[in-house]
């Protein structure tokens, strides 16, 4: 199935370490800061809608979900928010920023029997300066022959990034644990995917049942199962 592949290029957040837990815990806490003002549910949809609104400005990271915490604490108090709500927000950003890397269990095992046979590359979204933080504390970096921080994953990113290294879409297998972002555009472009699902995802992420099942793709429970594929 694989044999064309020259290439694979994996996600970095919830594929090779923990990300989306943290959010998680960061929006607990954000609700927490603003409970007098709204209820939860209330505060997750708000704070959830602008984050949306922000990507095309902010990107995707931690720098933009901070931002997008304190508008919509802005916006949920109507501005009488006070500013130790703000400093604590901003806390909340910079304790993400701080967290430890927590390796994925068997990541380290697969990037080692797949070196050498193939061209391994990292391809991720997210913040320039904290995926670089988050790769050299991984002590993963010796892995990968190419790093591409993205600003999207869409069809026509990858493709982009194809042709910068000068193959075919068939010889680009990309494993990730989003749907949306890692295994759907690489399918319609005539690459190949295998879905390592993590435990958390984003909702921007999800996609329904229906469109997964219209694509080809692999899925495996655990990261250590790819080895079995090649």
């Amino acid at each position: 199935m694989y044999k064309n592949i020259k290439v694979i290029a994996f996600d970095a957040d919830d594929t090779l370490w923990v990300n989306e837990t943290y959010f998680r815990e960061a929006e607990e806490e954000f609700a927490e800061l603003l409970s007098k003002y709204e209820t939860k549910n209330k505060i997750d949809q708000e704070l959830f809608k602008t984050e949306i609104r922000n990507l095309s400005q902010y990107g995707y990271g931690v720098k933009g979900f901070i931002l997008s915490m304190i508008e919509c604490a802005l916006e949920i108090s109507n501005y009488q928010v006070q500013q130790k709500t703000i400093e604590a927000i901003l806390n909340i950003g910079k304790n993400m920023l701080e967290k430890p890397i927590e390796l994925l269990d068997g990541i380290e095992d697969v990037l080692k029997n797949l070196q050498g046979k193939y061209k391994l590359i990292l391809a991720t979204k997210g913040d320039l300066l904290d995926q670089e933080r988050k790769l050299e504390k991984s002590n993963l970096l010796k892995y990968f022959h190419h790093i591409e921080v993205m600003s999207d994953k869409k069809e026509k990113d990858y493709l982009k990034l194809i042709q910068h290294l000068d193959i075919e879409p068939s010889q680009f297998l990309m494993i990730g644990n989003s749907l949306k972002s890692d295994v759907l555009p690489l399918i319609k472009i005539g690459a190949a995917a295998i879905h390592v699902p993590f435990h958390t995802t984003w909702m921007h992420e999800e996609v329904s049942e229906q469109v997964s099942a219209k694509a080809t793709y692999k899925t495996v429970s655990n990261i250590k199962d790819v080895i079995a594929l090649f």
